[in-house]
């Protein structure tokens, strides 16, 4: 059993993603359950991003994740991101976003999910990455880490994607409900302390200084999603 996400720039300017296109992509995500998938969701709305994740067996990979970028493609009001996927490492381009990490099935599934949006694709989006991965690295409870920038990216059922792809997504499946905040926390810490980098909540608008990289922070915890960067923030208050 995997967690599979996949996250995109299809919308029709740089800031935002309208209701409407949320919308049509929410009610279109029931057909993964249909082809396979336990369970699917919206999970991250990022500034203009999207990120759909699903949890699935290992043999509806391919199938689920190419369903998925049709999903984002037959709703999108720009082709964006979709147009840099290529059959080949070669004719690759700046494209989706993709994370991929095993699933304890011993265990409900529960996954914390990042996601990021760069105005004008920042280079310093991969040490923000890095930071939060390293963040998560070696912690109990942690089945597995997946996604982030790692050059031209081959996606089981896609394609290929390039180096250029700059709005990443990272997740990590979590083998214990109360340890969801301490990895949410830990990522979200790190990712932050790199410089110009905000938390907003899911759905909230790239309405940043340009030169700034926005975050958003999701639990997945047995298809239910849950938006963290409020609690989170709430926890994070200096008190006294």
């Amino acid at each position: 059993m995997k967690l599979t996400s996949i996250g995109a720039d299809v919308s029709n300017n740089d800031v935002s993603c309208s209701q409407s296109m949320i919308n049509n992509i929410e009610k279109a995500i029931p057909k993964l359950l249909d082809i396979g998938a336990n369970k699917a969701a919206l999970t991250n709305i990022t500034g203009d991003d999207l990120v759909i994740s699903a949890f699935v067996p290992d043999n509806k990979l391919e199938t689920i994740n190419k369903a998925i970028v049709e999903i984002l493609r037959e709703n999108a009001e720009d082709i964006g991101d979709i147009a840099g996927i290529s059959e080949t490492p070669d004719g690759a381009g700046e494209g989706i976003s993709y994370a991929e990490a095993k699933i304890n099935q011993e265990r409900y599934p529960d996954a914390v999910i990042l996601a990021f949006d760069t105005y004008g694709g920042e280079p310093f989006i991969k040490n923000v990455v890095k930071s939060s991965i390293d963040a998560a690295t070696g912690m109990e409870n942690i089945t597995d880490i997946g996604g982030g920038v790692n050059g031209t990216v081959k996606i089981p059922g896609v394609g290929y994607v390039s180096d250029e792809t700059d709005d990443p997504v990272v997740v990590a499946t979590i083998e214990d409900i109360e340890s969801v905040g301490v990895v949410a926390g830990a990522m979200v810490g790190a990712a932050l302390g790199n410089k110009n980098v905000y938390l907003v909540k899911r759905g909230t608008p790239s309405h940043v200084i340009p030169g700034s990289v926005i975050m958003s922070v999701s639990a997945y915890m047995n298809g239910n999603v849950m938006d963290l960067a409020v609690p989170l923030s709430q926890r994070m208050r200096i008190l006294g």
